[in-house]
């Protein structure tokens, strides 16, 4: 009896050891590099099984044993744990570090950019733009805040101008609500640690100010004396006078141009018919013009205008005599490059 189980034995040994290499070859092949010739973006869909998966990464040349690649989740008891998403495949990477990656959910980050001084038109039409992004919201989004437990009030300068990474599928309103808590927290530490007696009373006015200085200033050297500039005109009672605000109230009437009659029609973002700040932001201002008019540099000056040069400076002035002085001085340097210009292109 025990002769006739001794081939059965070895039978049944051989088998367990042909498998047990078969099973280590397999598994030693899942280390290999994958045959990826340059950097391949994969897109992993939502709902797709691992068998999908499997075959779909086998027709486009990247597993050549997509059975065993199966075989080997499911022995991890990852067969359900792959992650949908965008993915960013290297050469080098191996089977197994491709189903680690899937399990992981280590999908590809995209960049979304919102430039200062954007107004919140420029960011919805900039967020309906990118492919990548998922539109949820119309064009023109009635009571927009109100998706942020901030109903009635205006978007406009409510979302921090910031480079923000996130995966493919993204939807409009997730972005939004980052760039506005991004916001939120940058206000808050600016106002906490404002300057002494500031002519502001609270982080709406301190916003409202900031938009303001992210539109006078191309320079970062001067926000913080354009913004000392303004708040010492709040403090003794003075105009603004700010050209972007009236700019802003005018909206699609704007042609590119000021005139003068621009500037006497009364209107609620006219500060040259009304005193004290607009009432609301009129852009989106970047976290340094924020803390610039958090901390404003203490200034006698009263007025600025643009030097007329290229490097984008301004002439600050105390006085209004030395004002108008500076702005003929920048006149007749717009007139000599613009008679340079006529000899040059006659």
């Amino acid at each position: 009896m025990k002769r006739r189980l001794l081939p059965g034995a070895l039978l049944v040994a051989l088998a367990l050891g042909v498998g047990f290499v078969a099973v280590r070859r397999a598994i030693r092949g899942l280390a290999q590099p994958l045959p990826l010739r340059a950097v391949l973006v994969y897109r992993l869909l939502p709902g797709e099984s691992l068998g999908e998966v499997a075959t779909d990464l086998h027709r486009r040349g990247i597993l050549a044993a997509p059975h065993t690649w199966a075989w080997y989740a499911r022995w991890r008891g990852e067969a359900r744990a792959l992650r949908a998403g965008e993915y960013e495949l290297r050469p080098g990477l191996t089977a197994d570090g491709l189903l680690e990656k899937f399990v992981k959910g280590e999908v590809l980050l995209r960049s979304f950019t919102i430039i200062d001084g954007w107004r919140v038109t420029d960011l919805l039409a900039a967020l309906r733009r990118d492919r990548y992004i998922v539109t949820t919201l119309p064009p023109k989004p009635v009571d927009l805040m109100a998706k942020f437990s901030a109903a009635g009030l205006s978007p406009e300068g409510q979302f921090l101008p910031e480079t923000y990474e996130f995966a493919r599928g993204t939807s409009d309103i997730a972005l939004l609500g980052r760039a506005h808590r991004a916001l939120q927290r940058v206000l808050n530490a600016a106002w906490k640690s404002r300057a002494a007696h500031l002519p502001l009373h609270d982080e709406r006015e301190l916003l409202i100010l900031a938009s303001i200085v992210e539109k006078e200033s191309a320079l970062p050297g001067e926000r913080r004396k354009i913004a000392g500039v303004y708040l010492h005109r709040l403090s003794i009672g003075m105009r603004l006078q700010a050209d972007p605000t009236v700019i802003y109230g005018l909206g699609d009437r704007y042609d590119g141009h000021l005139h003068a009659v621009d500037l006497r029609t009364d209107g609620a973002f006219n500060t040259y018919t009304r005193a004290g700040l607009p009432p609301t932001p009129i852009d989106l201002p970047g976290a340094a013009a924020i803390e610039a008019s958090a901390r404003p540099q203490i200034t006698d000056a009263l007025y600025f205008v643009a030097s007329g040069r290229t490097d984008g400076r301004h002439v600050f002035s105390a006085t209004l005599a030395e004002q108008n002085a500076a702005v003929r001085r920048y006149l007749a340097r717009m007139r000599r490059r613009a008679a340079r210009g006529k000899r040059a292109h006659p």
